[in-house]
């Protein structure tokens, strides 16, 4: 049988929790059904703000500069919406 240290693990301090404005993409993209048109989009989360490494933007601010006016699944919206926005780490206050 395992010892009861181990199965206890480390012990990990995460520090002060620091709030990040906006929400995760794949948030907005699992609310929505696929496939799904732009204009659509547009109107259902427009205005919901997302979380981009130079701050927050609104999503429809974002679809803006998308080149797509229809995609046929979640992972080819959330990989056009990367395109504009970039993968990156999100900028805290």
């Amino acid at each position: 049988m395992a010892d009861e240290d181990e199965s206890e693990g480390p012990v990990v301090e995460l520090g002060e929790e620091t709030p990040i404005e906006g929400q995760p993409l794949a948030r907005v993209a699992a609310r929505l059904t696929w496939p799904h048109e732009m204009s659509r989009i547009v109107e259902q989360e427009g205005e919901s703000v997302v979380r981009t490494p130079s701050g927050p933007q609104t999503l429809s601010d974002v679809l803006e500069d998308v080149d797509e006016t229809y995609f046929d699944s979640r992972q080819t919206f959330v990989d056009c919406v990367r395109e504009v926005v970039g993968d990156g780490p999100v900028q805290t206050e």
